[in-house]
C-alpha cells in the first residue's frame, strides 16, 4: 500500500500549483457570462457545478475537513456549514454589490486549508495550549470562501435581467458540483483507511495540504502588495 502514499503525496502537491494561480473564468465561460440575458438556469447550473470542481482552493479544504471523520452524519454536518457559509457571503457578495479585494479573499482561503491541515495533526493544541471550535471554524472559513466565488462572478458586467435567478442557479451548481467532488474524496479515503499505515499517511496529506495553503497565502498577499503598489 506504500504507492497509496506516494500517489495521495503527488496529486496533492501538483494541484498546488494550478491552486497557487487561483482558479479563474476559462474564456468561452466569460464570453457567455458577459452577452448572456435573460434568466439561463441550466447554462448556470452548469457553470457552478464546474467552478467547483476546479476550484483547487475549495476542495482542497473540503478535504481537509472531512478527512478524519468517520461517521457519515458527521460528514453532512460539517458540509452542510461550509455549503451554508459559502453559499450566503457568494450570493451576498454578488447581489449587493459589495466588492472585496480578491487578493486578501484568496489568501484567507489559503490560510483555511493550512489551519485546517494543522488542526488534523493536533498542531494547535500540542503547540499552541489552545483548541478552535471545528463547526464553527468550518462556518466561517465557508463565509470567506463563498466571497472567493463572488469575486470570480463581479469581475464580469452581469445582465440584471434574470440576476437572481441565474446567481441562485450558479449556487445550485456549485453544491452539485461539491457532492461530486465529496464522493470522490470519501472513496480516497475509504481506500486510505483499510491501509495499516493510514496515520503516517495522514500525516503525508495534511503536511502537503499545508504546503499548498502556505504557498497560495504567499502568493496572493504577494500580489495584493505588488498590485497596489
Amino acid at each position: 500500500m506504500q504507492f497509496i502514499s506516494k500517489i495521495l503525496l503527488s496529486v496533492t502537491l501538483l494541484l498546488a500549483v494550478p491552486f497557487a494561480c487561483a482558479h479563474g473564468v476559462a474564456e468561452g465561460d466569460k464570453a457567455f457570462l458577459e452577452s448572456s440575458t435573460g434568466l439561463q438556469v441550466i447554462p448556470y447550473i452548469y457553470l457552478g457545478a464546474k467552478h467547483m470542481v476546479t476550484g483547487y482552493d475549495h476542495l482542497l479544504f473540503l478535504f481537509g475537513v472531512i478527512f478524519f471523520l468517520y461517521r457519515l452524519k458527521d460528514v453532512g454536518v460539517y458540509v452542510t456549514l461550509f455549503a451554508v457559509g459559502h453559499s450566503v457571503t457568494l450570493l451576498f457578495g454578488v447581489l449587493s454589490g459589495i466588492h472585496i479585494n480578491a487578493y486578501l479573499i484568496d489568501a484567507i482561503i489559503g490560510l483555511s486549508v493550512a489551519y485546517k491541515a494543522l488542526d488534523n495533526i493536533g498542531f494547535f493544541p500540542r503547540f499552541c495550549g489552545f483548541s478552535i471550535n471545528n463547526k464553527v471554524a468550518v462556518l466561517v472559513f465557508g463565509l470567506f470562501h463563498g466571497f472567493g466565488l463572488a469575486t470570480k462572478l463581479q469581475d464580469f458586467t452581469l445582465s440584471e435581467d434574470g440576476l437572481v435567478g441565474n446567481i441562485l442557479s450558479f449556487n445550485i451548481g456549485v453544491e452539485m458540483g461539491q457532492m461530486i467532488a465529496l464522493f470522490g474524496m470519501l472513496l480516497l479515503i475509504i481506500l486510505l483507511r483499510k491501509s495499516q499505515d493510514f496515520m503516517r499517511y495522514a500525516f503525508t496529506a495534511n503536511m502537503a495540504l499545508v504546503t499548498a495553503g502556505v504557498t497560495l497565502t504567499i502568493f496572493q498577499l504577494s500580489g495584493y502588495m505588488w498590485g497596489t503598489v
